[in-house]
């Protein structure tokens, strides 16, 4: 776990372990070892790679595949929250070029929960599992992976004549 703070912090004297990534904001009445950090990372990513897992199994019956897809979705996408707190995980989603990303898929999360809940509409409910999946893809590979947007912003250029 040592090595785990070093890596995070960036030195590898041993002085600026204290001030590691996985410390930083966990003072307060929440706080959570560095170990319980990782171990709540990895249940939560876990339980929720398993619910995704799992939908695929009731693919057939659109309601259960929603519910199951969408909460383990929002699982694997929140265990995040346990490396580096709540709050900052909150202001990267919310940081300005984020911010449509996030919301798209927020959008996404619930119109799928609208549509499995309270629609019953099965046609509705794969088409926002859809929407869900793309925006998961999109924020991910085009606000978190560095120069990903401008990649694919010159793709569309050169092979669409058009700018994302």
């Amino acid at each position: 776990m040592q090595k785990l703070n070093e890596l995070f912090s960036g030195g590898g004297d041993g002085e600026g372990a204290n001030d590691s990534f996985l410390e930083d904001g966990s003072e307060g009445l929440c706080s959570l070892s560095t170990t319980q950090r990782m171990y709540g990372f990895a249940a939560s990513l876990a339980a929720g790679l398993l619910l995704m897992f799992l939908s695929m199994i009731v693919f057939a019956i659109p309601i259960k595949f929603a519910l199951l897809f969408t909460f383990g979705n929002v699982l694997a996408t929140g265990s995040t929250a346990f490396l580096m707190g709540p709050e900052q995980q909150i202001n990267m989603m919310l940081d300005p070029v984020r911010i449509y990303a996030t919301s798209i898929y927020g959008g996404c999360v619930l119109l799928a929960l609208i549509c499995a809940l309270l629609i019953h509409s099965k046609i509705l409910t794969v088409i926002a599992i859809l929407c869900e999946t793309c925006a998961l893809i999109c924020r991910y590979s085009l606000s978190y992976i560095p120069f990903a947007r401008r990649m694919v912003s010159e793709i569309m250029i050169r092979l669409c004549d058009t700018e994302l």
